[in-house]
């Protein structure tokens, strides 16, 4: 694939964006990772990918590495992305995803480049009594992470019409996994994704899996979800990436399956791949959670072309699982 100049990836040192940096090389597109490391990892970098360590809020950083780089093309991934941690902080969460993207837009809309690919989030959508929701659907978060990622993807809009650049947002849904190979997987500290969390639980890096409500208007009573395998969603990264290149207008594209798996489910899938009982604890609700999220995301394969080769629980779950064990063998007295 020819690219007009290397990538720019942001938060490439973290759980997703070095699977989208991975995706880049395995397709020989050069990479350059701009993090600061607040939650990535040096580890994760992927081969052959050249980085900056800084803020996309430090304007002439950003700037001096598009120019110096001749960057042709911005992957906009650093974030803050954690709904509870969202409603206790959010004026972190404001000043990460908005105003720290509106410093990195200005500064491509100084250097010249006119293409982006924004990594939004499927709470930017309301609770759906269907469940279900594709990329007309209300537009009503109920969390300081949602809120931030609407108002970055209507600025990014506003820009993108006045200076010419074409964007590409991708809402995503829930992203577990790890590579299916095995060359890295996700290494947050102390992450809160459900699958990460029960798959360090069941490699016993954690004593239970605390499950927040039981009681939703759900089959049965847990939250249901789109999980979507990261290495999918950076094939998505990928093509967004192509689309923009061939001259594609801007778009908002739903990124999962369409669909759901329960808290319950996915507990069961990691049970049967490990032939052992998850230690669980039920807990009340948590605030900011919808009982049931699935994506209507037919426009995402008829726009980019994509077609996921690594959906169902099995794949997510045992990647993940393979990548735990890879963690506790690297760090044998963790945990204990």
């Amino acid at each position: 694939m020819n690219v007009d100049g290397p990538v720019l990836v942001t938060g490439g040192a973290g759980y997703i964006g070095s699977h989208v940096a991975l995706a880049l090389r395995d397709e020989n597109i050069p990479v350059v990772v701009l993090d600061d490391l607040s939650t990535g990892s040096l580890a994760a970098l992927p081969d052959g990918v050249k980085f900056v360590h800084g803020s996309t809020g430090d304007a002439a950083l950003v700037r001096d590495t598009l120019r110096h780089h001749r960057i042709g093309t911005v992957l906009h991934i650093a974030g803050s992305l954690i709904v509870s941690e969202s409603l206790e902080r959010p004026i972190s969460y404001w000043r990460n995803n908005l105003c720290n993207t509106l410093a990195l837009a200005e500064s491509c809309v100084m250097a010249g480049v006119r293409r982006l690919v924004f990594s939004s989030t499927a709470a930017v959508y309301g609770p759906s009594s269907a469940g279900t929701v594709d990329e007309q659907a209300e537009l009503a978060p109920i969390s300081p992470y949602g809120s931030s990622k609407l108002a970055a993807e209507r600025m990014l809009s506003d820009l993108a019409a006045a200076h010419g650049m074409r964007l590409a947002v991708l809402r995503y849904f829930n992203v577990a996994g790890s590579d299916m190979r095995g060359r890295i997987g996700q290494r947050t500290p102390g992450a809160s994704h459900l699958i990460k969390v029960a798959c360090e639980v069941a490699t016993g890096q954690r004593g239970a899996l605390e499950v927040f409500g039981a009681d939703y208007d759900t089959p049965d009573g847990t939250c249901v979800r789109d999980f979507i395998h990261v290495s999918d969603l950076a094939d998505a990264h990928v093509l967004a990436l192509r689309y923009l290149e061939q001259g594609g207008p801007s778009e908002t594209l739903n990124c999962g399956y369409g669909t759901g798996h329960s808290v319950r489910s996915v507990i069961r899938a990691i049970e049967a791949e490990t032939g052992h009982r998850l230690p669980v604890r039920f807990s009340p609700r948590r605030p900011g959670d919808i009982p049931a999220l699935v994506a209507r995301a037919e426009r995402v394969r008829q726009v980019l072309g994509w077609h996921p080769r690594r959906a169902g629980l099995d794949n997510i779950v045992g990647s993940s699982l393979r990548w735990e064990r890879r963690m506790l063998d690297e760090r044998p007295m963790a945990f204990k």
